[in-house]
């Protein structure tokens, strides 16, 4: 079924909005990981939520899924595709936002900066 959406930011907003997509994105903007890489950036993120996201992410054609090995257990690590790194502008300029932001709002803080995001810019 195809997707419809009333305008890009919508769009925009459906492939990386919720919770995790955004830190996923900035982990994997350092480097190609694991699914156990992952999970040791992200503690708060159960096993089937770290795998949806994953998945919906690869769907997407934000990331993509290696697999390696000739037998059990195989290695599997994620990396960003060239559309997955043409979001890093994006989702640098709504980092700088948020912090902005939070910066306005007394009892809002943002614990990390946006150079996490700043690294995808600079990943071939």
């Amino acid at each position: 079924m195809k997707k419809s959406y009333d305008n890009g930011v919508e769009a925009t907003l459906g492939v990386i909005g919720g919770k995790w997509k955004p830190q996923l994105l900035c982990h994997l903007g350092n480097r190609p990981q694991r699914t156990c890489d992952l999970r040791r950036e992200l503690p708060a993120i159960s096993q089937k939520v770290l795998t949806q996201q994953l998945r919906e992410l690869e769907q997407d054609g934000i990331i993509v899924r290696h697999v390696s090995g000739e037998r059990a257990p195989f290695k599997v690590t994620y990396a960003l595709t060239d559309l997955g790194r043409s979001l890093g502008q994006i989702l640098v300029q709504m980092s700088v936002w948020g912090e902005r932001r939070a910066s306005e709002v007394p009892d809002m803080e943002v614990t990390h900066d946006h150079s996490g995001f700043s690294h995808i810019l600079t990943t071939n």
